[in-house]
């Protein structure tokens, strides 16, 4: 491994940080100013795993919402 990679993968932010970072990508909207500060602070491989849960419990809500309005008989089929 190189260093940068050594250095990256051993920083140490919190579990909420790494949280609310990924939900602000998910949304879209970051500062700059954060973004430059969670680049510093997070540890990348709990970013991509925060990430990968992410994607998979919004998958998992729209999967949800599209059986509860089809169940419900709202979405008219």
């Amino acid at each position: 491994m190189s260093d940068g990679l050594k250095e990256a993968v051993a920083r140490r932010g919190s579990f909420l940080q790494t949280a609310g970072a990924v939900a602000w990508s998910f949304f879209g909207v970051r500062r700059s100013a954060d973004h430059a500060q969670d680049v510093q602070k997070l540890n990348p491989v709990h970013v991509v795993i925060a990430g990968l849960v992410g994607a998979a419990l919004f998958v998992v809500a729209l999967v949800l919402l599209v059986r509860w309005v089809v169940g419900s008989g709202v979405a008219g089929v």
